[in-house]
């Protein structure tokens, strides 16, 4: 029978490539600074987005909850969409670890304007918490893959430098983002004070993501990441893996999103799907008639494996261990519901 992961882009394996790049990888001690897969690694991808400096860590989680703690104190207040990853899927990390409280917007589909997030800032007053950062998605994973372009993150990083405000992005799909809109990765540098780039999704690499910043803050999230946990040793094994994704797996990510819009066609054609939210990226989310895990029950006697997001919503993440025939079989799956 044929088998389709599509629960989400960080079930995919090691290409061939990818996997003689890490049994070839030079490595040393990443925690003395000596591994030199990850200095070329973090290094590499702070050049991309225009950014002075990176620091690989194990997760994306990790890159963000750092970034926090870099741009934040204890008693301050970051606002993000309500359905911010950093917020809803990372354990509570923000209070835990900064001791910071969250101010949640409603975005269209995750995407915030500078209209929505001004009235957000706290005046100073002893009685409310000191805005600090803003923290925005790209993509929005709950948004269906939603999309911020340059136009739309320009605005809100000329808001948060008026206002004396730091801006991180969490950039878990970013190369997505790029796919789509065309804009350029080193435009990133300008608008931003924080990046966590994810290399374990789209782009295939089994384990990281580099948090990028300016070299004083890269320097204390060293410290931080320490702290943590997250100082690995011979780290080079998977920093190659990583570069090799870099190198070899971003431009192939519109076969993704043209994967995704195929099955985004089929299930607005189906009788047992309610509504489809426009699939930009690799995301697709849906509603369905029936309860979702009825619907996913279904699926899985055909081989096809999916999570749900909601009591009748239904997420398919495309990557690239998703090929043109199994797509085929999705599609065919699908017209029988």
């Amino acid at each position: 029978m044929t088998t389709v992961d599509l629960r989400s882009d960080t079930v995919t394996k090691p290409t061939a490539g990818m996997r003689e790049a890490m049994f070839n990888a030079r490595i040393g001690d990443d925690v003395f600074g000596e591994d030199e897969s990850v200095n070329e690694l973090e290094e590499k991808t702070a050049a991309i987005f225009g950014m002075e400096a990176g620091l690989y860590c194990p997760s994306g989680t990790m890159t963000n909850q750092i970034a926090i703690k870099c741009f934040t104190q204890p008693l301050d207040e970051l606002i993000a969409d309500q359905t911010a990853h950093v917020y809803r899927y990372e354990g509570g990390g923000i209070a835990f670890n900064s001791g910071v409280s969250t101010r949640l917007l409603n975005g269209y589909r995750g995407i915030l304007t500078p209209e929505m997030i001004e009235p957000e800032i706290n005046a100073e007053n002893i009685h409310y918490p000191r805005t600090s950062l803003v923290v925005l998605e790209n993509t929005v994973n709950k948004g269906g893959g939603s999309c911020y372009t340059l136009d739309q993150i320009k605005p809100i990083a000329t808001l948060c430098k008026a206002k004396g405000l730091k801006l991180h992005l969490d950039g878990a799909r970013i190369f997505n983002a790029l796919a789509y809109t065309g804009d350029k990765a080193i435009e990133y540098g300008k608008y931003f004070d924080g990046i966590s780039v994810c290399l374990s999704k789209g782009l295939g690499a089994p384990v990281g993501s580099v948090l990028l910043a300016d070299k004083d803050t890269i320097k204390y999230a060293r410290r931080i990441r320490k702290v943590l946990g997250g100082g690995m040793r011979q780290a080079g094994f998977l920093a190659a893996a990583g570069i090799y994704a870099l190198d070899h797996h971003v431009e192939r990510l519109k076969i993704d999103h043209a994967h995704a819009q195929i099955i985004a066609e089929a299930l607005t054609r189906s009788a047992a799907v309610s509504n489809v939210l426009p699939a930009e990226t690799n995301i697709i989310l849906f509603d369905t008639v029936e309860p979702a895990d009825l619907v996913l029950k279904k699926l899985a006697e055909y081989g096809i494996h999916a999570m749900s997001t909601d009591k009748h919503r239904i997420r398919f993440v495309l990557h690239l261990d998703v090929h043109p025939e199994q797509v085929e079989h999705v599609v065919r799956v699908i017209r029988n519901l």
